[in-house]
């Protein structure tokens, strides 16, 4: 049987952090504020798919106050996220992102972010989607200090 889960993440937006998105650096002046990269849609995709298959979050399998996580890429929190539900049994079917932040605009980096998911994810482009939102000036994000991403995923049993 086929299983969902969703998503979320939030960081600051600070100076002398690169910007990475979906696996993607982004230029712009100021990035997430984090123990690891902050990449919010890698980490937001990384509590889905955990939740499909009812293993935890993030935190449990990544804690903030690991210095093994100081820096880390959201491709390696993907990638043992994808060990762990093959081991569990389940593989991923297709994920949804949103990303909601004020600037920079992403267009541009659309393809590029949906392909570096894709592959990381082992799966076909189609079944990645991403899309890009501003929160209309309204709150921290809106106000432009602040980047989230919410995300949704299906797992299906392998085999």
């Amino acid at each position: 049987m086929s299983r969902v889960g969703i998503g979320y993440d939030s960081h600051r937006l600070v100076e002398g952090r690169p910007l990475i998105i979906a696996l993607t650096e982004v230029p712009f002046d100021r990035g997430p504020e984090g123990h690891s990269d902050g990449d919010v849609v890698a980490h937001a995709l990384t509590d889905a798919l955990l939740g499909a298959a009812a293993l935890g979050d993030i935190g449990r399998h990544f804690p903030n106050n690991d210095p093994k996580w100081k820096g880390a890429n959201g491709l390696i929190f993907l990638e043992h996220t994808i060990k762990l539900l093959r081991d569990a049994g389940y593989r991923p079917v297709n994920v949804d992102a949103v990303v909601v932040l004020e600037k920079p605009k992403l267009a541009p980096y659309a393809d590029v972010m949906r392909q570096a998911l894709a592959a990381a994810l082992g799966l076909p482009l189609d079944a990645v989607s991403l899309k890009a939102k501003t929160a209309e000036g309204l709150g921290p994000v809106g106000e432009g200090k602040a980047i989230e991403a919410h995300a949704i995923a299906m797992v299906e049993p392998i085999g």
